[in-house]
């Protein structure tokens, strides 16, 4: 028996009308309990809109979550950033982690056991 990954999606728009976007959140496997394997970690996604609200955010690093942090809110602000990547700089040696650059405007703080890979892979092309 082949399992389906989706349940059939149908489209609530009238013929003639663009078709209104899929929510993936409401997406599952058939067959499959969602949390049936709990994880060990979680990315955490974030948007970071003033200095002051990255204590609440480090504490997932703490935890051994990894943060994705943007940072587009505050990008103009150096001052800032300087201050922010400091802080996230002392927390990932804390906690035995790693702190890169993953865009322009976004970092990622990974907890112990999680190393980034600088390398970007590259297509065959």
């Amino acid at each position: 028996m082949v399992k389906r990954p989706f349940k059939k999606f149908k489209s609530e728009a009238p013929p003639g009308e663009p078709e209104k976007y899929i929510d993936l959140g409401e997406l599952y496997m058939e067959g499959e309990d969602i949390g049936a394997f709990p994880a060990k970690m979680n990315v955490k996604v974030a948007e970071l809109h003033r200095y002051e609200d990255l204590g609440d955010l480090t504490s997932y690093v703490y935890g051994g979550n990894i943060l994705l942090l943007d940072f587009t809110p505050i990008a103009k602000d150096n001052l800032a950033l300087r201050r922010i990547t400091n802080e996230l700089k002392a927390v990932s040696r804390d906690v035995g982690g790693d702190l890169a650059g993953v865009s322009k405007n976004l970092l990622i703080v990974t907890p112990e056991g999680v190393k980034i890979d600088r390398a970007k892979i590259k297509g065959p092309y």
